[in-house]
């Protein structure tokens, strides 16, 4: 059985589909500018900590979740909570010790909720 050729894409629908790309351009340069200047703030300070690690997990998200849009290939949705979850563990570890006992449990949950979430959304999108 044939398939019907997609129907040409208007003018607006191409301009459109150019600032969505130029616009991806500009996140991944400016998320390669952000990794390279945090690499370099840490041989400069010569030592790496958690939260170090943490922000590269977040930029390496980030990236992926370009490289999504970019082929088409996985779920872009789930990407966004994988950002979100290093998000609330990185802000975990920054405020460390001085942290209320119930905000550690807030966002400990807001962190299963959020694995929740992407469990559901790989489910969904792979049926």
């Amino acid at each position: 059985m044939d398939t019907p050729e997609p129907a040409p894409a208007s003018p607006t629908g191409r301009a459109l589909r150019l600032v969505e790309q130029g616009l991806l351009m500009v996140a991944a340069l400016m998320t390669l500018g952000a990794a390279g200047a945090e690499v370099a703030a840490v041989f400069q300070r010569g030592n790496i900590v958690l939260a170090d690690i943490l922000l590269m997990f977040l930029y390496t998200e980030v990236i992926a979740m370009i490289a999504v849009f970019y082929t088409g290939k996985g779920s872009s949705f789930v990407f966004p909570i994988f950002i979100a979850i290093t998000a609330i563990a990185r802000l975990i570890v920054l405020q460390g010790k001085d942290m209320q006992a119930e905000n550690v449990v807030y966002e400990a949950g807001a962190i299963l909720l959020l694995a929740f979430a992407a469990l559901v959304m790989g489910k969904v999108r792979s049926d």
